[in-house]
């Protein structure tokens, strides 16, 4: 067959991405916009794999009784495909089950890339102001601007804008500013809601590549009573309680590991940010506390958000070259205190990757909490921490990101053997 060819397909299973799983005569074809047990009739869009073809779905011949009105009408599958708006492609399925199928991922991705059964995996919502459909949740979203000035999404899967009449996953103040928008210059637009409530609008035009004045005004998040001071184009959770919710996971992962944080032990907080989850170190009593961050402003602001705790430090660097240094340079005195530690992972969506699993595994720290935004690379990560003597002790997911496929997981790993935490 060739690309543009039609074909009817029998969608048996959800892959990792986004997509969905339908076989023709052997051959695996991935597709969007569908649902398990769904009969759907496809375009091919690309042949040329030998393992798998791609294509996109036209019509819904038999829908799944989990199938319901996409939430974001122009992304529905009555739409031409190259005018679906992205960033909601679960939209069209039921909010329970975009949890259940991304579970499922989870728990595939841990079994065949992890080499662990993960058993029963619990996944909570992020916050109990959560839309019964899962709209209004993002305080951040990124636009692109055409060389026409043309301002929207991209289409899913493509590098075209798609001018858009409604931004339903936005909180209302960002979508208000969002369709206020006139023509751009090309590049992107970026539009942040923090604590305040005020909506900051970022462009940055693909002309010169320095950062514009709007991304580094200092703005404050919060999560309880606390407060983290970041530039309004730095990295900070996109659900409004998101930050809330990880700092509570964290905070229980790390007390199911080893009850409380060793006093004397070195902790760490690897891609650590603006020193959130150093944060939850400190509050837990761990008194020597090192968050690493390759973004020097995202550093500086941690050193500020720290500053109660004499013992905690926020160090500029690439956490791959501090931990390998780390490990080559560390005293016997210090190499003790490291194993008496928590190392907390927060890496990007590529995951730690071997070096910085090895190392780290190496300082031999009582225990390890990973937040992961991406099933496959934790998996395989995991994988490498157990060739190094750390098992999966426990995992939990968080749908941060309803209507799409994307799901947050919070991993314990501990040295193969050790014992539960008293009390």
């Amino acid at each position: 067959m060739d690309a543009g060819d039609e074909l009817d397909l029998d969608v048996t299973s959800v892959a990792h991405g986004g997509v969905f799983v339908g076989r023709v005569e052997g051959r695996v074809v991935f597709v969007p916009d569908a649902i398990p047990g769904e009969r759907v009739r496809v375009r091919l869009t690309d042949v040329g794999k030998k393992s798998f073809w791609r294509g996109e779905v036209l019509d819904v011949l038999d829908a799944s009784p989990h199938r319901r009105p996409h939430i974001w009408a122009q992304a529905d599958v009555t739409v031409a495909p190259d005018r679906r708006p992205g960033g909601a492609d679960f939209g069209h399925i039921e909010l329970a089950h975009q949890r259940s199928l991304k579970v499922e991922v989870l728990q595939d991705a841990l079994r065949r890339f992890g080499g662990v059964d993960a058993g029963d995996v619990r996944i909570s919502a992020a916050g109990a102001d959560e839309t019964a459909d899962g709209r209004g949740w993002r305080t951040r979203i990124g636009l692109h601007v055409d060389d026409a000035g043309n301002v929207g999404p991209f289409a899913a899967r493509s590098h075209t804008v798609v001018p858009v009449r409604d931004h339903p996953l936005a909180t209302p103040e960002v979508e208000a500013a969002a369709l206020a928008l006139g023509q751009g210059a090309p590049g992107r637009i970026d539009l942040v809601q923090p604590a305040d409530g005020r909506v900051r609008v970022i462009p940055r035009p693909d002309a010169g590549a320095r950062t514009p004045r709007e991304a580094r005004e200092v703005v404050v998040e919060r999560v309880g009573t606390r407060e983290f001071r970041v530039d309004a184009g730095g990295f900070w959770q996109v659900h409004r309680s998101a930050a809330a919710t990880l700092d509570a996971a964290v905070r229980g992962a790390i007390r199911g590991a080893v009850g409380a944080p060793d006093a004397e032990g070195r902790h760490l907080d690897l891609y650590g940010g603006v020193g959130l989850f150093a944060a939850v170190l400190g509050e837990l009593g761990a008194a020597h506390i090192t968050s690493v961050e390759s973004d020097a402003r995202a550093t500086e602001h941690a050193g500020e958000n720290l500053a109660e705790w004499v013992g905690a430090r926020a160090e500029t660097a690439r956490v791959d070259r501090f931990v390998t240094r780390l490990l080559a340079d560390a005293s016997t005195r210090e190499r003790e205190r490291l194993s008496r530690g928590v190392t907390v992972l927060d890496p990007p969506r590529s995951g730690a990757g071997r070096s910085v699993v090895q190392a780290v595994a190496a300082l031999h720290p009582a225990a390890v909490v990973y937040v992961a935004c991406d099933p496959v690379a934790l998996a395989r990560d995991v994988a490498i921490f157990g060739d190094a003597g750390y098992e999966l002790r426990a995992v939990e997911a968080f749908d941060l990101f309803p209507n799409s496929h994307h799901v947050e997981a919070v991993a314990t790993l501990v040295p193969a053997g050790s014992a539960e935490p008293r009390g």
